[in-house]
């Protein structure tokens, strides 16, 4: 069970922050989601710098100590989370019968082989530590701790080229009934923001009022920013030999979002006289993109793909 977890959290390694064919089939009422295309990081040049990064520091140790080759078999991971009811995780892709032994010598290790069944499909009960976990790259600079799948989770491989992981048994049924997703709409008012791009990459968000909320109704976040801040949505896009990074922060008020753009040109405009910078550094500061629209501010910027890698060794 815990390499199980260990492959989920080493997964989550490719985060900005903190967590379906697409991140707009993402249940409006999530309070986090996250989705990788790895399919298109293959595909586009840009894309695949990452894509190699993730091979050579994630992938590979998945490999070594689960036995699933997550580059081989897996071609976009979505996961995501709604208030009270955990997480769940979609893995797609043409995944081997050796994995799925694998996943099944799991269960019968620490779960319950005898199939339950919703819509038709099987699926397992998976007991676990309800310990968290912290997983690391293998040069071991970056650190992410992982909420666990509490004590049990459910587990299924009845759907075509899917992998289903939830933390939740009434989750688990509606996405078997419901081809991998979890029925509602997005138009809805307070539906996590969704950033989308022709050749999307990474795409993740949060609802910061609701996972930083604390239990006398205040916000727990140390951040000025994010206690100012409703949600936060991040993208990671291929964009002509260029990575495309766009991060959208809606805030509590309309004055928030012009005060925060004030704050982020006044750190480029001091960053740009700095001179323990670089000029290609300073130059890609100042190309940063920084605008304010209603209560909605957004940030955005080209980068060599590169200097990312550079970026994450260090």
């Amino acid at each position: 069970m815990r390499n199980l977890k260990l492959l989920l959290a080493s997964l989550l390694l490719v985060l900005p922050v903190l967590a379906a064919a697409d991140a707009r089939d993402v249940p409006g009422s999530a309070t986090w989601y996250l989705h990788v295309d790895l399919q298109q990081m293959q595909s586009d040049d840009a894309g695949r710098v990452l894509y190699d990064w993730l091979e050579a520091e994630v992938f590979a140790d998945v490999k070594e100590d689960a036995g699933v080759d997550i580059g081989g078999e897996l071609d976009q991971l979505t996961a995501f989370s709604m208030e009270g009811q955990g997480p769940v995780f979609l893995f797609e892709g043409s995944i081997s019968q050796t994995s799925k032994d694998r996943i099944m010598a799991f269960i019968a290790a620490e779960g319950n082989l005898q199939p339950l069944k919703a819509s038709s499909k099987s699926y397992y009960r998976l007991s676990g530590e309800g310990d968290s976990i912290t997983a690391r790259n293998r040069s071991g600079n970056i650190e992410v701790d992982i909420e666990a799948l509490e004590d049990e989770s459910w587990v299924s491989f009845d759907l075509k080229n899917k992998i289903i992981i939830t933390a939740n048994e009434e989750q688990m049924k509606s996405m078997l009934g419901n081809n991998g997703k979890i029925p509602g709409k997005r138009g809805h008012n307070g539906a996590l923001v969704v950033l989308t791009a022709e050749k999307a990459l990474l795409q993740a968000g949060m609802n910061s009022e609701a996972l930083g909320e604390s239990d006398d109704g205040d916000s727990g976040w140390d951040s000025n920013i994010l206690r100012n801040t409703k949600q936060v949505a991040f993208m990671v896009a291929a964009a002509a030999n260029k990575l495309a990074l766009e991060a959208r922060l809606i805030t509590t008020e309309p004055e928030m979002a012009e005060s925060l753009a004030s704050v982020v040109r006044g750190l480029i405009s001091l960053v740009s006289f700095s001179g323990e910078m670089d000029a290609e550094a300073i130059a890609l500061i100042q190309g940063t993109r920084v605008e304010a629209k209603g209560n909605a501010l957004t940030l955005s910027l080209a980068v060599d793909p590169g200097l990312v890698i550079a970026t994450l060794n260090n």
